[in-house]
């Protein structure tokens, strides 16, 4: 946090310079920090444009300025936020003037998104779709952010820590009002079918977090085949740069490079690797083992053959390697048995290779709506379907299938945390930038 300070400021905008910086402060003192700036703090939530002037009256710049009144504000609190002209030494001067303030200081990380979680603004799936959201680079990944800042997931976990509190409710009727005329007899078979439908909808979502991960970080490609095959050229290709070195040399490739690609909205890692081949070179030799661990991981290989290399890669691949066989350097000839032939020369095939990869992804994200696509959410949702399963044990075993619920719907509120969770605040927060 910002040093005990009960006011925090930071830009909240872009890298300076630019067209437009924006400055926001949000504490008890942004009013007053607006009063001695501007004169005045202006009418709630309205823009208005004022001189912005240092204490001895030198005027800074013309501002916008709004000011949103707590708690109607994005953290809760009285928050002020001025628009300024995006120079370094108009936002150097702004940012001296309000940290003068008694009780003013600077934001660190994530500050005003931590305030507005701990004045009940936002939840943590809530934060968790900020963050996202701020670092979206893909079409797919704004609509996923998007999906979980509309609270589909909050809502969801509200039905079922609504069931399960129903269901607990039932038992401690049971435990504490057993002898009374008008309890009911406890129905052990409703409330083990109530936790069946609960789980069964806990395992979908937890099936789902595969296709959300693959949205948050990419669909792996990597990119495998004989040294000079042409591998570091087609990345390059995709990339559209130089990223890779590319010679006549064997071997020139010794680690992975990893290179992110936008194709239709959607993220994909496209991963060079070393030419799969027997070395003698302990550093060529490793260049292979990281190769084949790459393998391991990758939601498609491309295997590239080319016209011009004598001899085929001689390392076992792993069987169960999704490999799609390309006939690379399509311009010295073509190589027979392949899927696909391009040339990262002339850019033959290049377009339909793009097609196949958007096509692969395509297929793997199928399905309904993505609700858990953090690891805390996989977490929290493997956790609830354990207790529950070991319910099944016990159903007729009062006081255990109570605190066995009470542990699952514990878990549910860590998810949207509504229980403690200040271990992980530091860490979730900490991943923003300043000015959120």
């Amino acid at each position: 946090m910002s040093g005990g300070a009960e006011t925090i400021v930071a830009l909240s905008s872009g890298v300076l310079p630019s067209g437009v910086a924006i400055v926001r402060v949000s504490g008890p003192k942004a009013g007053f920090a607006l009063k001695q700036l501007c004169g005045s703090v202006p009418e709630p939530r309205r823009a208005t444009l004022r001189a912005v002037r240092a204490a001895g009256g030198e005027l800074i710049d013309q501002a916008l300025v709004l000011f949103f009144p707590a708690p109607q504000s994005f953290t809760g609190e009285d928050v002020a936020e001025l628009q300024v002209h995006g120079s370094r030494a108009v936002v150097s001067a702004l940012l001296a003037e309000l940290l003068s303030l008694d009780d003013v200081g600077m934001a660190e990380p994530g500050d005003f998104a931590r305030r507005a979680f701990e004045n009940g603004k936002l939840d943590l799936a809530d934060v968790d779709a900020l963050r996202d959201l701020v670092d979206a680079e893909t079409e797919s990944q704004r609509k996923l952010a998007l999906a979980r800042q509309a609270g589909n997931l909050r809502h969801k976990v509200e039905a079922w820590r609504k069931a399960l509190v129903s269901l607990l409710v039932q038992i401690e009727a049971e435990l504490d009002f057993s002898d009374e005329d008008d309890v009911g007899t406890l129905d052990a078979s409703g409330i083990s079918a109530a936790l069946h439908q609960l789980r069964n909808e806990w395992e979908v979502h937890l099936r789902d977090y595969a296709r959300g991960q693959l949205i948050r970080d990419g669909f792996r490609v990597v990119l495998i085949g004989a040294p000079n095959s042409g591998k570091s050229s087609l990345l390059n290709a995709l990339a559209n740069s130089d990223i890779a070195i590319v010679t006549d040399e064997a071997g020139t490739t010794r680690d992975l490079k990893d290179v992110a690609v936008n194709i239709a909205g959607q993220l994909f890692i496209i991963v060079d690797s070393a030419g799969l081949r027997h070395a003698e070179s302990k550093a060529e030799q490793e260049g292979v083992r990281r190769a084949l661990e790459a393998i391991e991981s990758a939601d498609l290989c491309l295997l590239l053959r080319a016209p011009d290399v004598d001899t085929e890669y001689d390392v076992d691949i792993p069987k169960h390697a999704p490999i799609l066989r390309v006939a690379s350097k399509s311009d010295l000839g073509v190589v027979t048995g392949c899927d696909l032939v391009l040339s990262a020369l002339t850019g033959e095939g290049i377009a339909h290779l793009l097609e196949i990869l958007k096509e692969r992804a395509d297929s793997r994200l199928e399905g309904g709506e993505i609700l858990a696509s953090q690891l805390r959410d996989r977490t929290a949702l493997e956790r609830a379907l354990a207790v529950t399963r070991d319910l099944e044990l016990h159903i007729d075993e009062l006081e255990l299938c109570a605190e066995g619920i009470r542990r699952a719907i514990f878990e549910l509120d860590r998810l949207i945390g509504r229980v403690d969770v200040e271990d992980m605040l530091d860490e979730l927060f900490s991943g923003f930038c300043i000015g959120k």
